[in-house]
């Protein structure tokens, strides 16, 4: 799978690559028991459980699977921190998020026997760190939340954070200590997923474009694209910032999902200049250690449609934020720009489940907590698709909440 070269400059070596799509790409079945709309994350977590449940599973992507515009996963530095993304208003989606990152650990064993390919999981916990007075203000006001909420985040001063992470400016004032907040990479992450879906017996087509959703009489009964129509009773649009776009869902369809830009930087450390232990999560940037040496600094939040173009000012942004807190960045080199684009809600939560239209449903919005959210996510859709028991976490992330009904 081929990153988009158009929105990652390389300097120096080149970022690890995902494979690249077969030269024999799939062709698109006339039936399925299911199609998915979307390669990214969700939609390929979501059709290796129900192919490996027996269904015959279509995922379609209009680009190669992980390298499309609308991937979040270009932006994202592959946090799965339910305690520190929790901010004031999120409290609705905590349950679902905490229940997704207790379920990653079984996700990624089961991810990587059935891939044969390693996430780069890393328990390194997440420090949330305070660099000014105001920062330690509003720091404080995020653990009150943290102890309400009954996460388990520790209160670090300034010297006990530097304890944990030398690395930090000496001026730090505090920090959270989220335990249990930990990280995959994310490059590894799409190829993986790939990987389990077709060996679960799915199809992938690549390069398709999904013009519409058919609907007759309320009844969602397939896909109609340039290379033909697939059939099927359940369709489920995991799309990311494209969700929404004109013409794809049926007219009594209306889904509140926009594209929001990250860009995004990787640097080199070094001995001299040596990567963090930690998570490192500053008001201006997020800072990932992986295990190839390089330091992920992420993401910028840009309201600019569906323009992905990387820009001085994002990348200044990025570089000035990780200096503000790791002065030794000054001696990294600079190894990659990339942007992406991540689907956001009106309440920036994932809206999952029915829609107005009987089999047609929803795995989009997700903001900047796809990766975190993807092993509940593809288990609420499973269990949907499945006739199981509905997630009780996932009640109130249905498209039900912005008055449309369903």
């Amino acid at each position: 799978m081929a990153l988009l070269s158009d929105h990652i400059i390389h300097m120096g070596a080149r970022l690890p690559q995902q494979p690249a799509p077969s030269s024999h790409p799939s062709r698109l079945p006339a039936q399925a028991d299911a199609i998915i709309i979307g390669a990214g994350v969700i939609g390929l977590s979501i059709g290796w459980r129900l192919a490996a449940a027996g269904l015959s599973t279509v995922v379609v992507e209009r680009d190669d699977a992980g390298a499309s515009l609308s991937c979040a996963s270009l932006a994202a530095t592959g946090m799965l921190a339910a305690a520190a993304e929790l901010e004031a208003g999120g409290e609705d989606l905590l349950p679902f998020a905490l229940a997704s990152q207790r379920q990653w650990p079984a996700f990624r064993q089961d991810l990587e026997a059935a891939s044969g390919l390693s996430l780069d999981y890393d328990a390194c916990s997440t420090l949330v760190v305070a660099l000014t007075r105001d920062e330690t203000e509003r720091l404080r006001a995020r653990h009150d939340l943290h102890r309400r909420s009954g996460l388990p985040s520790t209160w670090l001063s300034g010297p006990d954070a530097r304890a944990r992470e030398p690395g930090l400016r000496p001026s730090t004032t505090a920090a959270l200590f989220c335990a249990e907040d930990h990280q995959v990479d994310p490059r590894r992450l799409l190829p993986a997923l790939r990987t389990a879906f077709l060996a679960a017996g799915g199809t992938l087509v690549e390069g398709c474009d999904v013009r519409s959703i058919e609907n007759s009489a309320g009844q969602c009964s397939g896909i109609v694209t340039a290379a033909g129509i697939c059939k099927a009773p359940i369709v489920i649009v995991a799309a990311g910032a494209w969700a929404a776009r004109e013409g794809l869902l049926p007219e009594n369809v209306r889904v509140p999902v926009r594209p929001l830009k990250g860009q995004s930087l990787a640097l080199r450390t070094s001995q001299s200049a040596p990567a963090t232990s930690h998570i490192v999560w500053t008001e201006q940037v997020h800072i990932a250690p992986k295990t190839d040496g390089r330091l992920i600094v992420g993401a910028t939040v840009e309201e600019c449609g569906f323009d992905a173009s990387i820009t001085a000012g994002g990348i200044f942004a990025l570089l000035d934020g990780v200096r503000r807190a790791l002065p030794s960045v000054e001696d990294m080199q600079v190894e990659a720009v990339w942007s992406g684009l991540r689907p956001t809600s009106e309440d920036d939560a994932p809206i999952l489940g029915v829609t107005p239209a009987q089999g047609l449903l929803l795995a989009a919005g997700h903001h900047r907590n796809g990766i975190l959210l993807a092993p509940a996510t593809a288990d609420a859709i499973a269990r949907l698709v499945l006739g199981k028991e509905t997630m009780a976490e996932a009640a109130p992330l249905g498209l039900s909440r912005f008055g449309r009904a369903t």
